[in-house]
């Protein structure tokens, strides 16, 4: 097939797919038939990048549509990028999912194909990392990388994957722009990142539950959270400041709340412990600002919280080791605000965090447990396959029943006589 027939077909289907009006047809051809003739093997993604609407276009029609109905909006945006082929749909149908029931409800397992899997002591090192200012882009997550051609393998500046059909539509968050797009290997429904303009670091304050709250007001229809900032509970990226979001209703949302509690401060606000592993307490209302102070209230106090006897130190040698985990959506005119708390001493016997994923089930997870696996939904890594039968039935439910222990490891709170007495002295200190 020589480069004029290819690029004829590569621009139909294009047209097929909505990415391209009938003006741009000719320009289209002309446009990837001179990159096949320079390269035969040229990336799908730079020829994507041509055939797809420019940024400014893509922008402006999110915004129109966004204006009218915001589900219209993120149904034709994430139809774009899976048919642009940045959202990998093929390589997403390939992970292995099922589910397994526990006393926590039923979790959610996956196996994912293309995820590398990251030791933890690798991701705090590189949370810790300086930025050096002469790269670019400065990190996978910075907007610097939509149109990116990227880097092979062997460049010295280290392998970097192409961008070109990389489109990213803006936001306004607590004042400042951020910037959506979605995950290329998507770990459920409309997976989206929401990253900050700005290359920082992951932080948990009062301004990060604001912007969580703008989103979920942009975007009523999708839930948003935000890993920890602390190494071992945080997320495998401490380095840029992002959350993540998109449709899915995870087993946390489904959780009961057991025990309801007031704060004084805060009558508008419903709140209560969430009967779930990881150690989460629920604020509902629908006083936007009351509910932003109750959430700081709750962060304040877990920030300078110590409880010895359940190994809970707020620091060490002036280390901090307590923040959150907080997750956000909408519920009919009311906010649903989900505060995971999140603690990551060491002990001699668990040396990457007494609340981290216990040494007797890193055949299984390994890595941090961060926002996704908190909310009941487990990535695990594709060595699995080798240790366990995918075919078997018990297999896989031991795998899920493994995921559901490495959750019971993360709380601080365990559902004992001695956590429940633990998390009671918690909840009396917010009063």
């Amino acid at each position: 097939m020589d480069c004029l027939e290819q690029a004829r077909g590569l621009v139909a289907r294009a047209m097929e797919s909505g990415l391209l009006p009938e003006e741009d047809r000719t320009w289209a051809v002309n446009m990837v038939a001179c990159e096949l003739e320079r390269d035969s093997q040229v990336p799908r993604e730079r020829l994507m990048g041509i055939l797809m609407p420019r940024p400014a276009q893509v922008n402006a029609t999110f915004r129109t549509l966004r204006l009218q109905d915001p589900l219209a909006a993120t149904n034709w945006f994430y139809r774009l990028c899976v048919e642009a082929d940045y959202v990998k749909a093929t390589a997403i149908a390939r992970n292995l999912e099922w589910r397994t029931a526990t006393r926590w409800g039923d979790l959610e397992i996956t196996i994912n194909q293309s995820k590398p899997e990251k030791d933890p002591r690798a991701i705090a090192a590189a949370g810790r990392a300086p930025k050096v200012e002469s790269a670019y882009p400065a990190c996978r997550l910075c907007m610097d990388n939509e149109g990116y051609a990227g880097r092979a393998a062997g460049d010295p500046r280290g392998d970097w994957p192409p961008r070109q059909n990389l489109r990213i539509v803006g936001l306004r968050l607590g004042g400042e722009e951020w910037g959506l797009q979605y995950s290329p290997y998507a770990y459920y429904d409309e997976h989206c990142i929401v990253m900050s303009r700005e290359h920082r670091c992951m932080h948990i304050d009062r301004s990060t539950f604001g912007r969580l709250l703008d989103f979920v007001d942009c975007l009523p229809h999708y839930f948003v959270g935000s890993n920890a900032d602390l190494p071992v509970v945080g997320g495998s990226i401490l380095s840029h400041d992002h959350f993540q979001g998109g449709r899915h209703v995870f087993p946390m949302q489904l959780a009961p709340v057991v025990q309801e509690f007031g704060i004084r401060m805060f009558d508008r606000v419903r709140a209560g412990v969430v009967k779930w592993p990881v150690s989460v307490l629920r604020l509902t209302g629908a006083d936007r600002e009351q509910l932003l102070d109750a959430a700081c209230h709750v962060l304040d106090v877990w920030r300078e919280y110590s409880d010895p006897k359940v190994g809970v130190l707020a620091q060490t040698g002036g280390t901090p080791h307590n923040t959150i985990t907080p997750i956000v959506r909408k519920v009919g005119s009311s906010y649903q605000m989900d505060l995971a708390l999140r603690c990551n001493v060491t002990t001699p016997e668990h040396p990457l965090g007494l609340f981290h994923v216990h040494e007797h089930l890193h055949h299984i997870k390994r890595e941090n447990l961060g926002l996704i696996e908190v909310m009941g939904l487990a990535i695990l890594p594709a060595r699995l396959r080798e240790t366990f039968d995918m075919e078997a039935e018990a297999d896989r439910q031991a795998i899920g029943r493994g995921f559901g222990e490495a959750l019971e490891c993360a709380g601080v709170f365990k559902w004992d006589e001695q956590g429940r007495t633990a998390q009671a002295r918690f909840l009396q200190a917010l009063l």
